[in-house]
C-alpha cells in the first residue's frame, strides 16, 4: 500500500526540473592556481569534448580570464567553434580525420598537431593552397601507442618538417607528446625519449618555441615535465587528475560543476516493495522513495545503481534500485522529502553534496567520465559570466 505523494515544495516552479549550474569564476581560480604553481611554463587550458561537459565557449573565455595563454581541442571542428565565437587566442587541434581538409583552419590560424608524415604532407599542400604558412606543432609517440609519430619515423619526419619550413609551407612552432601517468619511473622514460625526439628536431635545423608534454596530472606532480607549455584539462574543471582519493581542495582546486534536479514524485512504500526495472532492491522496511528526473540518456551512468548516493534535504541518500533512462530512486527513509525539493548529484564536497569522483567510483570509472557524459537534455546554466 502507498500513500498520497507529498505536496510540492513552495519554490519548485521557480527551480528547473534538470540542470548542469557551471561556476565560471571556479574555472577562473582553478586556472590562476595551476598558472602560478607551473610558472615559468605557459599554460593551454584543454576545452576538447565541449570542456569537459562544462560548454566550450564560455569556458575557454574564463579560462582566459584567469591566466591561460593557449585553448585546446581535439579536432578542428572544435577550434572553428571557438573560432565563430569570436575568441582570437592561439587554439591547437590535434586529432584529425584522415581526410580532414585543413584549408579553413590554416587561414583561421588555428594550429595543426601532426602526428604522421602524411598529416605532415597534407598540412603543407593544404598550407600551399591557400597560401599561408601551416603553424604545426609535431606530436611524437612516446609510449601512449596511440597518436603520435612513431620514434623509428622521428628522424625522417623531423627532417621532412625542416624541408617544409624552408619552403614557407610549415612553421614548426610546438613539439609534444602525452604522458601515461603510470608511473614516476615510466613517466621519466617517456621525458627521456620526448627530450631525445627534441633534440632530433633540433639537429634537423628545427627551434620549435614550445615543448609540450605535462597534463594537471604531470604539471603538478612532475616538475621535470612543465617544460614551456602545460595542458590543463581536468584540473581546470576543479576535478582531481590523480584517481588515488586526493581530493580538489587538497589540491586547491574548486569543482565547476554542480548537476542538480527537482524530486519528481514522492512515495511511501512498505517492506518487499520493488524497485525499477528487475526488483534489484527492495525496501527492507517502511520507507519513503523520492524519483529523480534524471538517467542515461542524460548521461547518469547505470553501472551506478543501488551504489550512488545523492544530497537530498540536508543529507546524503542512497540511489536505489536500477538506473533507468530517464529517471532513478532515492530511499529518503522516514525524512520529509516532497515534489520539487532541490537534489544535488554531485557538485563540490565542500558542501556536502557528492564529488563527481565519488559517482566514477560508485560506477568503477572516473570523474572526467561523469561531467563529460552530461548530455545535451541537461541545459547549462552558468555563474560569474563576464
Amino acid at each position: 500500500m502507498t500513500a498520497a505523494p507529498h505536496s510540492a515544495a513552495p519554490d519548485a516552479a521557480a527551480s528547473p526540473f534538470r540542470e548542469a549550474v557551471v561556476d565560471l569564476d571556479a574555472v577562473r581560480e582553478n586556472i590562476r592556481m595551476l598558472a602560478a604553481a607551473v610558472a615559468p611554463a605557459r599554460t593551454m587550458a584543454v576545452v576538447k569534448a565541449n570542456a569537459y561537459g562544462h560548454g566550450a565557449v564560455p569556458v575557454a573565455r574564463a579560462a582566459l580570464e584567469g591566466g591561460a595563454e593557449w585553448l585546446g581541442v581535439a579536432d578542428i571542428a572544435e577550434a572553428h567553434a571557438l573560432r565563430d565565437a569570436d575568441i582570437g587566442a592561439p587554439v591547437l587541434a590535434w586529432l584529425h580525420d584522415p581526410g580532414a581538409d585543413f584549408g579553413p583552419a590554416i587561414a583561421r590560424d588555428i594550429d595543426l598537431g601532426v602526428s604522421s608524415l602524411g598529416q605532415l604532407e597534407a598540412i603543407a599542400d593544404a598550407a600551399a593552397s591557400v597560401g599561408r604558412t601551416a603553424r604545426v606543432h609535431l606530436k611524437l609517440d612516446t609510449g601512449l601507442s596511440r597518436s603520435g609519430v612513431a620514434p623509428e619515423h622521428w628522424a625522417g619526419t623531423v627532417a621532412r618538417a625542416a624541408e617544409l619550413e624552408v619552403a614557407e609551407h610549415v612553421l614548426v612552432r610546438g613539439v609534444f607528446s602525452h604522458l601515461a601517468n603510470t608511473s614516476p619511473d615510466e613517466d621519466a622514460a617517456q621525458l627521456a625519449a620526448f627530450e631525445h625526439g627534441v633534440e632530433q628536431a633540433r639537429a634537423a635545423g628545427l627551434r620549435p618555441e614550445l615543448r609540450h608534454l605535462a597534463s594537471t596530472a604531470g604539471a603538478l606532480r612532475l616538475p621535470a615535465t612543465r617544460l614551456d607549455l602545460v595542458r590543463i584539462g581536468i584540473g581546470a574543471y576543479g576535478i582531481p587528475p590523480f584517481c588515488d582519493g586526493t581530493t580538489a581542495a587538497e589540491l586547491g582546486l574548486r569543482p565547476a560543476m554542480t548537476l542538480r534536479a527537482r524530486v519528481a514524485a514522492v512515495r511511501r512504500v512498505e517492506p518487499g516493495t520493488g524497485v525499477s526495472y528487475g526488483h534489484t532492491w527492495r525496501a527492507d522496511r517502511p520507507t519513503n522513495l523520492a524519483l529523480v528526473p534524471l538517467g542515461y540518456a542524460d548521461g547518469i551512468p547505470r553501472q551506478a545503481s543501488s551504489r550512488a548516493e545523492v544530497w537530498i534535504a540536508g543529507a546524503r541518500r542512497p540511489v536505489v534500485g536500477r538506473i533507468a533512462m530517464d529517471q532513478f530512486v532515492v530511499d529518503v527513509g522516514d525524512d520529509h522529502v516532497a515534489t520539487g525539493d532541490e537534489v544535488v548529484l554531485f557538485g563540490d564536497p565542500r558542501t556536502g553534496a557528492p564529488s563527481a569522483d565519488d559517482w566514477g567510483d560508485a560506477a568503477d570509472t572516473i570523474g572526467y567520465e561523469i561531467v563529460t557524459r552530461i548530455g545535451p537534455r541537461v541545459p547549462r546554466r552558468y555563474l560569474g559570466e563576464a
